[in-house]
């Protein structure tokens, strides 16, 4: 969470209304604002817990801090901005019951024949799985040390992490139809167009730099 509560209230308020299965709802507060400190203060249930870190983190390192502090055997990443209609985490657990598939979620990536320019992907089989939603087993990410820190901006995070989880032996699973929807990105609309195009294009660098000759990633049509 970096921030707009009214988002992760509605989040928080759908994964509780919807998730039938044994879960807790971790928080990683990473607004630095006193203001949410204080409403997460008031939201305080037997299965929602909040990490703050020390200082603002990068949004890789973020997630690491989410990551290390869970306590299920699954991890189910959101962003803020999915809103649940249904219960999507019965799916994505089911996917995970599947030993072949290291990393399941509703938004595949594909590379377009190259590692570097990536389509949505209706699966089954995708090269990556995006970030505003996305399952996964705790021990697989702890196993690979979780997402890339160096990721201080969101785009391409998923992708870089998604292909090290493959990279152990796995795939990655697009779970179709799953009740949920994607409300504006914050982080995405926040940013000045030329900054997140710069940014972009830094971590898809960062990106290449470890995996331009691994094309045997790459899922095919």
């Amino acid at each position: 969470m970096h921030g707009w509560q009214p988002d992760a209230e509605r989040w928080l308020l759908s994964v509780f209304t919807h998730t039938k299965s044994d879960f807790e709802a971790l928080i990683v507060d990473n607004s630095d604002d006193q203001r949410i400190a204080g409403w997460l203060q008031t939201r305080a249930a037997e299965r929602l817990r909040v990490v703050t870190p020390r200082m603002t983190l990068g949004f890789a390192a973020a997630v690491n801090a989410g990551i290390e502090a869970a306590a299920g055997e699954a991890i189910v990443l959101f962003d803020p901005g999915v809103e649940l209609k249904g219960d999507a985490v019965r799916q994505l657990l089911e996917a995970l019951s599947d030993p072949t598939v290291v990393v399941a979620g509703p938004f595949g990536l594909r590379g377009k024949r190259t590692l570097k320019e990536f389509a949505e992907s209706e699966g089954p089989d995708a090269d990556a799985i995006e970030g505003y939603c996305m399952a996964f087993r705790r021990a697989d990410a702890q196993a690979i040390g979780g997402f890339d820190p160096k990721f201080r901006f969101y785009r391409i995070a998923d992708v870089e992490f998604s292909f090290r989880l493959r990279d152990r032996g796995g795939r990655a699973v697009v779970v179709a139809d799953l009740p949920l929807v994607k409300h504006e990105h914050r982080i995405w609309e926040s940013t000045a167009p030329a900054e997140r195009d710069r940014l972009s294009k830094r971590n898809m660098y960062r990106f290449l730099d470890r995996w331009r000759d691994r094309e045997d990633l790459l899922t095919g049509e």
